[in-house]
C-alpha cells in the first residue's frame, strides 16, 4: 500500500556531536566523532559513550518543573534547537492546536529518576523518597506529556517504545494518523538518555564494547551507548519543496527476544515494504543509513538482508559518530538522511579499519560528497521490531 509523501518542514537534532543540524553536518564532514570514554556514573564501566554536553544544567520552565529529569531536559534541548519550537508555533497558527498530532519514541524515558530514587533509599526496603514523581519522569508517556505542554499542542498524542526502532516507527504512525484524517500535521521525534539500566543491562548481555564501536569491522565487539533528542514536523501539503518521508515499512522477526533472525528475514521484509510504500524500486535508492550497531550478529543479519535486496547501493553506519542512541536512533539517523539529500553527502563509517570478509554490503569508510536523491534509514530493535524509512526530495 502506497503512502502520501509528508514533507519535513522543520527538524532538530541534539547528540554527542553537539546541538543542531549544522553542528552535526560539520562533524560528519570533518570526521569528528562525539564518542568519549565513559564518565557517566563515575565511569565505573569500561566503555565509550555518546554523552550530550550540558544536559545537567538545563532548567525547565516553571510550569513544567514536575517533569524535571534527564530525559525531559534532553527533550527541551531538542525543542529549542534549530528553531523547532518556533516552527511548531507557526504550524499551530495554521492548523490549530487540536489538529497537530504528537508521536514520540523512547526506550528509557526518565528511568534514571527511578534509579536515583532507589539509590536514595539505600539497601533497606523502606519507602521511596517523597520527591520521586513517577508519572512525570519515568512513565513512558512523560516525554509526550512534557512535549505536548511545551509546544501547546492538543491533538492526539502517543509514545512508542519498541527499543531501537521506537523513533523510526513514529514516522509510520504519524503517516497513518494523517492519512486517516485524525490530524493535519504531526510532530514526531525521539528522546533517549543515559542511565544505568541501559549501560549495565547491555553490559550484562555482553554487548557493550570497551573501545569505540566499529560497525562492519572484522574485530567489532559491541555497542557504545549514546543519548540524543530529535524532532521533525511533518506536513502533507505545505506548498513548498524539500525532503519528504516517501514511505515506511515495518515487520517483526518473531524469532528471538534479543537476537535478530540470522538471515535478516524481518529486516528484509521491512525494507521491501518501505520501497512498496514509497512506490520505488531498489535501484532508485542512492544511500542506506544502516542500523549498524557493531555487534556481530546484528551486522551480519543486516548485511544479508541488504545484499539480498540491493545491488551496490552505498551504505554506512553512523553509530561511530553518536553511539547507539537506542530509542532516539531512528530520528537521529532520519535527520542524517535529510542532511544527505539536502547537501549531497554520504556519511562514512567511523572506526572501521578492517572490513569483515564475511560481510559484502558496499560499506563506506569515509564521508563522500555525492548526489543523494533517495535515502533509506534502517532501525531494528530488540525482539525483532523492524522499521525502514525512505526519504527523498519533493517539489
Amino acid at each position: 500500500m502506497s503512502s502520501e509523501p509528508l514533507l519535513i518542514t522543520a527538524s532538530s537534532t541534539v547528540s554527542a556531536l553537539g546541538r543542531g543540524i549544522q553542528v552535526a553536518k560539520t562533524a560528519l564532514l570533518q570526521g569528528r566523532s562525539g564518542l568519549r570514554r565513559n564518565d557517566y556514573d563515575d565511569g565505573r564501566l569500561d566503555t565509550w559513550i555518546g554523552r550530550v554536553e550540558g544536559v545537567e544544567n538545563v532548567v525547565l520552565p516553571g510550569a513544567l518543573a514536575p517533569f524535571d529529569c534527564r530525559n525531559n531536559r534532553l527533550a527541551a534541548l531538542g525543542l529549542e534547537t534549530d528553531g523547532f519550537a518556533t516552527a511548531v508555533a507557526t504550524a499551530r497558527q495554521r492548523y490549530g492546536a487540536r489538529r497537530i498530532g504528537l508521536f514520540l519514541g523512547t526506550s528509557t524515558s526518565g528511568i534514571e529518576a527511578t534509579e536515583q530514587a532507589y539509590l536514595q533509599r539505600g539497601s533497606g526496603d523502606g519507602p521511596l523518597p517523597a520527591s520521586f514523581d513517577y508519572r512525570h519522569t519515568h512513565n513512558t508517556y512523560s516525554c509526550a506529556d512534557f512535549t505536548r505542554q511545551y509546544l501547546e499542542l492538543e491533538g492526539p498524542a502517543q509514545v512508542i517504545s519498541t527499543a531501537c526502532s521506537s523513533s523510526a516507527k513514529v514516522f509510520a504512525t504519524a503517516s497513518r494518523y494523517i492519512q486517516a484524517g485524525w490530524c493535519d500535521a504531526a510532530v514526531i521525534g525521539g528522546i533517549d538518555s543515559l542511565c544505568l539500566t541501559t549501560l549495565l543491562g547491555f553490559n550484562a548481555l555482553e554487548l557493550v564494547s570497551a573501545q569505540p564501536c566499529r560497525p562492519w569491522d572484522r574485530h567489532r565487539n559491541g555497542i557504545n551507548i549514546g543519548e540524543a533528542a530529535g524532532f521533525a514536523l511533518l506536513e502533507p501539503d505545505p506548498g513548498r519543496a524539500g525532503v519528504a518521508l516517501l514511505g515506511y515499512g515495518e515487520s517483526s522477526d518473531a524469532y528471538h527476544m534479543s537476537t535478530p533472525h540470522p538471515q535478516g528475514e524481518g529486516a528484509l521484509l521491512a525494507m521491501r515494504r518501505a520501497l512498496d510504500s514509497a512506490g520505488l524500486t531498489p535501484v532508485q535508492v542512492d544511500y542506506i543509513n544502516l542500523h549498524g550497531t557493531a555487534t556481530s550478529s546484528n551486522d551480519r543479519a543486516e548485511d544479508q538482508a541488504v545484499t539480498r535486496l540491493f545491488k551496490e547501493v552505498p551504505c554506512s553506519s553512523t553509530k561511530g559518530w553518536t553511539g547507539h542512541t537506542l530509542g532516539a536512533a531512528g530520528i537521529t539517523e532520519a535527520v542524517f538522511c535529510k542532511l544527505a539529500i539536502e547537501n549531497g553527502l554520504m556519511p562514512g563509517t567511523l572506526n572501521l579499519q578492517d572490513i569483515d570478509p564475511g560481510l559484502s554490503a558496499p560499506i563506506l569508510r569515509d564521508t563522500q560528497q555525492r548526489p543523494v536523491r533517495v535515502a533509506m534509514s534502517n532501525s531494528f530493535g530488540f525482539g525483532g521490531s523492524n522499521c525502514a524509512l525512505v526519504f527523498g526530495w519533493q517539489g
